[in-house]
């Protein structure tokens, strides 16, 4: 199926699990993609084993590598029409109050300003053309407490508040904006905190779940929220197992009850 053909897309964190997942799904439905992330090794790897993708080295906290990941992606594959913001590190395990606080930060930075930075890039192509989806690569972390991992969990939260809230002032500018859950994946990123001594202490229940996912269902719903088929449920969130031909049916009612959305409810 090539239904993504004539798309770019450029997805962050796109080297490893669940964003080397996404972009190789894009790729595969005929998108052109430009890998981004700060190892090279791995996004070249990646970029080589697509069609049309490019790789190129960015750290998502800093505006001008990000002002040059959407500058080259115009140039050598097309205005960007899609953007995967799935950078992410969970570098803090513990108390709050102990540990290294650089760390607890960048876990709330990479996420939160490396998804702002690559929107702001971005959107005023899409609004300028009239057209444009941005899909954050959230967690259910986002809407249940994160004991032990607050600054994970604070900044998949505000990811949500985030595009929400930014959905609103694109959505009648033709732009459409998603978080999206991929569910428990067992990526390096997560085996790395079950091996790390504040892991085995913390979330020692991390390396039982027999639960895990397999990164391609996310790379599956971001190529189906690309497709421009679910956008009625801008700003919403989104979960691999949902039942997005159900969830798009019933679109109406979920923007009546402000579904699927963070939301503080007193009843």
């Amino acid at each position: 199926m090539q239904d993504l053909d004539g798309q770019v897309a450029i997805v962050t964190g796109g080297g490893r699990g669940v964003g080397r997942a996404v972009a190789e799904a894009l790729g595969a439905r005929g998108a052109a993609v430009a890998v981004a992330a700060r190892t090279i090794s791995e996004i070249e790897a990646v970029a080589a084993a697509l069609s049309r993708a490019i790789a190129v080295p960015t750290d998502v906290t800093r505006a001008e590598q990000v002002g040059a990941l959407v500058e080259r992606t115009g140039r050598e594959l097309g205005p960007p029409t899609l953007l995967v913001a799935g950078a992410g590190t969970w570098d803090h395990v513990g108390p709050a109050w102990e540990g290294d606080a650089d760390a607890w930060w960048r876990d709330v930075e990479v996420a939160v300003r490396g998804a702002y930075l690559c929107a702001r890039a971005v959107l005023p192509g899409m609004v300028e053309r009239g057209a444009g989806r941005i899909v954050v690569l959230s967690s259910y972390a986002a809407n249940v407490p994160r004991p032990w991992s607050s600054g994970y969990g604070s900044g998949r939260a505000a990811l949500l508040r985030f595009i929400d809230s930014l959905a609103g002032e694109v959505e009648e500018r033709g732009v459409a904006v998603f978080a999206v859950s991929p569910g428990f994946v067992r990526t390096e990123l997560v085996e790395n905190v079950i091996r790390s001594e504040a892991g085995r202490r913390y979330l020692p229940e991390l390396g039982e779940r027999t639960d895990a996912l397999a990164p391609e269902l996310a790379g599956e719903l971001v190529a189906e929220l690309a497709t421009g088929r679910a956008d009625a449920l801008t700003g919403r969130f989104l979960h691999v197992l949902d039942d997005l031909d159900d969830l798009v049916a019933r679109a109406d009612e979920i923007r009546a009850n402000d579904l699927y959305a963070l939301r503080f409810r007193r009843y």
